[in-house]
């Protein structure tokens, strides 16, 4: 008789295949819920924390913090993608993307996720205690805003604005990590993220705007309905403006106003994909948003470092 082989847990469609499927099930499964297999996200978390750090002028004198705020974008991207599956987990089960993700799907129990979220969270405070005082409570200070982001679709049309609150929140305690917290420059380049997550998490949830509307899920893509494409431009706009002022505030030079030109042409050419809004475009689109994050951090190390 030869050995058992444990078949492999479901996974959801648009589950990324890779080194996770090495893994027992039992492990799969919560490498899933935490995302591991998507690192999409935790490049969205990361690369605003380096924006502010960078901007702030803290690649020349604290560039080991890069590794840390590394670490804490995998750790708290996790615990917040096992906080917000358990809070939807009933919302989930109705839509066709997100059915078979582990705590819908009844094979992470509540009790197991809960404890995997903490253990994350523990990463996390780890983390914490390498930033200065200042930076350490702006930071803690983001925990109301994540914990209450699950509900958001529940309450709003525009959950996502909400989200941007939250996925930006690192370019406050990167800056924060270095400089004093007084500067418009800081806001306005955490401004400019909320608008650029409000782009690129609009064109996220356009995967699921027939699923949402069945379950009652509200989105800025519903919101938006065929002018989606146009929303989304609208933000880049915003979050381009935004983010201009904050560099210029910072060099007093209308020169560094460029360093944001690749960027420009990166969200140029996300609104001109757009025009096939299928969900497999929509996904590719969301994705490349780890490259608009690079292009970010660079022009804002390109201005931090002159």
């Amino acid at each position: 008789m030869g050995p058992v082989v444990t078949p492999p847990a479901p996974i959801t469609p648009d589950a990324v295949k890779g080194w996770i499927d090495w893994l027992p099930a039992r492990a799969q499964d919560y490498a899933r819920l935490a995302r591991m297999d998507r690192p999409a996200g935790t490049w969205l978390l990361f690369w605003p924390c380096v924006a502010g750090l960078a901007l702030a002028g803290g690649m020349e004198h604290k560039p080991l913090l890069l590794l840390w705020f590394g670490l804490g974008s995998l750790a708290m991207r996790g615990a917040g993608c096992v906080w917000n599956d358990i809070v939807d987990r009933d919302l989930d089960a109705q839509v066709e993307r997100t059915r078979l993700r582990p705590v819908a799907a009844g094979r992470v129990s509540l009790k197991a996720a809960l404890a995997f979220a903490v253990a994350l969270s523990l990463i996390g405070l780890i983390v914490l205690l390498q930033l200065r005082a200042t930076a350490q409570l702006v930071a803690l200070a983001s925990l109301f805003p994540v914990a209450a982001y699950p509900f958001m679709k529940r309450i709003t049309w525009w959950p996502q604005a909400w989200l941007g609150l939250t996925f930006n929140w690192g370019a406050l305690v990167g800056w924060a990590a270095v400089a004093p917290i007084t500067d418009p420059a800081m806001w306005l380049l955490w401004a400019g993220g909320i608008a650029w997550t409000l782009g690129y998490d609009t064109i996220y949830a356009l995967q699921d705007i027939e699923d949402d509307a069945l379950a009652g899920i509200k989105s800025s893509a519903r919101a938006l309905g065929g002018r989606a494409r146009v929303g989304v431009a609208v933000f880049y706009a915003i979050a381009l403006i935004l983010w201009a002022i904050s560099l210029y505030l910072v060099a007093a030079q209308p020169l560094a106003v460029a360093a944001l030109l690749p960027l420009v042409a990166h969200f140029g050419w996300q609104v001109a994909k757009l025009a096939d809004p299928v969900p497999e475009t929509a996904l590719t689109l969301f994705r490349a948003n780890r490259w608009a994050g690079a292009l970010l951090a660079a022009a804002c190390a390109a201005v931090g470092l002159a």
